[in-house]
């Protein structure tokens, strides 16, 4: 067995081993050595600081504002039992403010009928309130947000969703930031629910894991968090007041944070991510639906970033880290380098014997492999809060590049969908009838 498959990677292995591939490696190296590594250092050392400043933090007791919690709902069922009952277990002294909007409420009975189910439960705890707010036709969630702000009234409100649960600590977690006046907006962690379901949501969790508990751990240290969650994301209301609330249209988590990141320079404003304020949410369990929901995902990204948010790149608003960040983690990764991955395979195929184009993509992958790895352990060690499932997903690890591979090249359809068809117009988050009376239509 071992002789068999030695003797098919011999081909493969043959040009790595003789050097052959020195020169394609040359064209890649400059990518590793001026993207790559300083943004995994930059990560890096955002953790390492999170975590000296995490050891010697100091919390004001005496800080409970009032906060309201929207909870965005459409077509979940018994499931938004389990948000609303997390959010009446919290440990928070302060007074909490439960508002969950049922979206189209007229075809969401069930939806609706298990929010008003949990009234007497949630009355019967000590400085919880549950208002539960029918929608009856269908506006979708930037609609049904606006509508719950109406009737919120607390100081600090939180953007939620109904399949979303929460840890009993996450207001506390969450809203001690608050006390510095420069916080617009913290946003929460994101873990998978479902883990174990599949290993399509076990790498998932992976994804979850690197990209917003660690990365945006790292990033939050230096005031460049790329995007507070729609599914979880707090905010002063004075900042929501400043900016008119929610704007009709998709990714209305991506464009909120860049209408914020507006000010950061007129009112000195930051956004946190805080690692320890968790919220936990189920995934696709099948690649398919997955592809699915990063096609919607991803699809909007042109639509934010050139069409309605061209303005926003200006150093002069954001101020210079976060103007960079908005070119390199924004512009450049999102929308130019799936394009870069799928013309230069094609180009490689094209162009080389498929034994040089394998060799070249061994290597690829061996070393986003070793990053990953070393991502993965800084993050269980300096970041995780749950490190036992963070390492029980170890051996996941080597599929790991091969399933982000393939997520730029999912992306790369999203984004070709949008330019050519416009699915921004249309989508579970902003239906077509709302989106043509937007200006950014």
């Amino acid at each position: 067995m071992n002789e068999y498959l030695l003797t098919l990677a011999q081909p493969i292995l043959e040009p790595v081993i003789s050097g052959d591939l020195y020169p394609l490696l040359t064209r890649f190296m400059p990518w590793v050595i001026f993207y790559e590594i300083p943004f995994a250092l930059l990560i890096y050392l955002g953790v390492i600081k999170y975590r000296i400043l995490r050891s010697t933090e100091v919390t004001n007791a005496a800080y409970h504002p009032y906060v309201s919690c929207i909870i965005t709902c459409y077509s979940e069922g018994e499931t938004v039992s389990q948000s609303i009952i997390s959010l009446t277990e919290q440990l928070y002294t302060g007074k909490i403010q439960i508002l969950p909007v049922v979206d189209g409420a007229e075809q969401n009975q069930d939806t609706y009928q298990a929010a008003l189910v949990l009234k007497t439960y949630v009355k019967n705890k000590p400085g919880k309130t549950l208002e539960v707010i029918p929608k009856w036709r269908r506006g979708g969630r930037v609609s049904a947000i606006n509508t719950g702000l109406q009737y919120a009234d607390g100081e600090i409100i939180f953007i939620l969703d109904g399949d979303t649960s929460f840890d009993n600590d996450m207001i506390e977690r969450a809203v001690r930031h608050f006390t510095d006046p420069t916080v617009a907006a913290v946003s929460g962690a994101l873990r998978v629910r479902n883990a174990d379901n599949s290993i399509t949501a076990s790498l998932q969790a992976i994804e979850y894991f690197i990209s917003i508990e660690t990365a945006k751990t790292g990033l939050s240290s230096f005031n460049m968090v790329n995007n507070v969650s729609g599914a979880f994301g707090v905010f002063r209301r004075s900042i929501i007041d400043l900016i008119k609330g929610w704007d009709a249209g998709t990714a209305e988590d991506l464009d909120t944070t860049l209408r914020i990141k507006q000010y950061f320079k007129r009112g000195n404003f930051k956004i946190i991510f805080d690692p320890e304020a968790l919220g936990h949410t189920d995934v696709p369990k099948t690649l398919a639906g997955f592809y699915k929901q990063r096609i919607r995902w991803d699809g909007d990204l042109p639509f934010i970033y050139i069409t309605k948010h061209r303005m926003a790149f200006n150093a002069n608003l954001t101020g210079w880290p976060n103007f960079i960040m908005l070119v390199i983690n924004g512009l450049y990764s999102q929308l130019v380098l799936p394009f870069i991955i799928f013309c230069y395979t094609l180009w490689l195929l094209i162009s080389y014997p498929l034994s040089y184009v394998m060799g070249l993509m061994l290597i690829v992958y061996l070393f986003y492999l070793l990053l990953l790895i070393v991502m993965y352990l800084g993050g269980v060690v300096l970041v995780s809060t749950h490190k036992k499932e963070e390492l029980s997903r170890l051996p996941l690890l080597p599929l790991f590049p091969l399933f982000t591979f393939s997520t730029k090249i999912n992306g790369l359809i999203a984004i070709l969908y949008e330019i050519f068809f416009r699915s921004h117009k249309d989508s579970s988050m902003a239906p077509w009838w709302v989106t043509k009376k937007s200006k950014f239509d």
